[in-house]
């Protein structure tokens, strides 16, 4: 009894010193030792009786890890049942069969990102027995769809840098704990009315693809929307009227023009911050005044209008307006009007 309570005492006041020291004590769940540095207690490990493959690290002082990565795997690995955090990034597998989830029904996270995982080489029932699975990271492999029957208790999706081309509605069905998705660098160029169910999606990624319009049924809580580096050339009527929450809209490099862009649609309030640098725009459109940050540099823009960020202006009113890209459009700063400095008073940084 004296032991216990000895050794109660040493972890209750060792616990505060590491969180002190800046030291994570669940860093396990996201960093791993060379194999080396656990090589005696993972043997003594397997001694007793353990479970962990040959080629993985599962390391005593935090059991339901299974460290994988990086070893120049071509198949799955044997998944012990107690597994939570599967990491087997950085390897060259190709597949993953039904076979090889069977016990693996307790993981919470499975990392999987820089793989070769082609999409016709992933089994129909891979996910379906995954009910707990909160991240799954399936970036910088060769998947041509999003693979099927995804668990709906996934929070954060990331499957950017492959070569999907479509997105249908069955491909994210139900899953209403969506927050994070990560779609871009792929090859999409419709996504039909999928979006409409991620009732959770507060941040989302479609930059890099070949879309030629804005998706339908955007998410109403999404709080990032990044659009970059599509083939858009024109924006719905009220385009952001129906958000709550989103303060980030990213559409750099598409095909924007004045006449693509119905009046007013920027002048929402809740936006801080707004990149529409790289299109085609001739005018600086209307924003509205709580707006933060205005990226339009690399347009066609001939005339700095004040009227785009201020209708009135006194001493209430005001654009909050603090940093403005206008560099490499058709006008230079002697077009700025000499009353600019009332509308735009907290702008630090104005670059023309």
């Amino acid at each position: 009894m004296a032991m216990r309570l000895l050794l109660v005492f040493l972890l209750s006041a060792l616990l505060p010193f590491s969180l002190s020291q800046g030291r994570d004590p669940l860093a396990w769940l996201y960093t791993r030792q060379s194999p080396g540095y656990y090589y005696g207690s993972i043997q003594a490990l397997r001694a007793g009786g353990g479970d962990c493959p040959e080629e993985c690290d599962c390391p005593p002082t935090f059991p339901v890890a299974m460290y994988c990565d990086g070893r120049g795997l071509t198949a799955m690995p044997t998944i012990p049942s107690r597994i939570k955090y599967l990491y087997l990034q950085n390897n060259a597998i190709t597949a993953v069969p039904d076979s090889a989830m069977v016990n693996a029904t307790n993981l919470v996270w499975l990392m999987m990102h820089h793989n070769q995982l082609r999409s016709d080489a992933i089994g129909s029932e891979v996910f379906l027995k995954l009910e707990g699975l909160e991240r799954l990271y399936l970036q910088h492999n060769n998947l041509t769809s999003i693979p099927p029957n995804l668990p709906r208790s996934l929070r954060d999706l990331r499957i950017n840098h492959n070569h999907i081309e479509k997105v249908t509605p069955a491909d994210l069905e139900g899953m209403d704990n969506l927050t994070i998705l990560y779609l871009h660098d792929n090859a999409v160029s419709d996504m039909g009315a999928s979006l409409k169910a991620l009732k959770s999606l507060t941040l989302l990624d479609i930059s890099g693809n070949k879309l030629t319009k804005v998706p339908d049924a955007l998410p109403e809580h999404l709080h990032q929307l990044y659009l970059e580096s599509n083939s858009i050339d024109s924006l719905p009527e009220g385009f952001l009227g129906g958000f709550t929450q989103l303060q980030y809209v990213r559409m750099a490099r598409n095909q924007l023009t004045d006449k693509g862009i119905p009046a007013n649609t920027f002048n929402v309030t809740g936006l801080v911050e707004l990149d529409l640098s790289f299109n085609k725009l001739e005018r600086i459109p209307i924003v509205s005044t709580t707006l933060q940050h205005l990226y339009l540099q690399a347009n066609q823009i001939k005339e700095f209008t004040l009227g785009s960020f201020c209708s009135i202006v006194d001493v209430t009113n005001f654009s909050k307006l603090q940093s403005l890209r206008l560099d490499g459009n058709e006008i230079n700063r002697q077009d700025i009007p000499s009353d600019s400095a009332l509308c735009l008073r907290q702008a630090s940084s104005i670059e023309v």
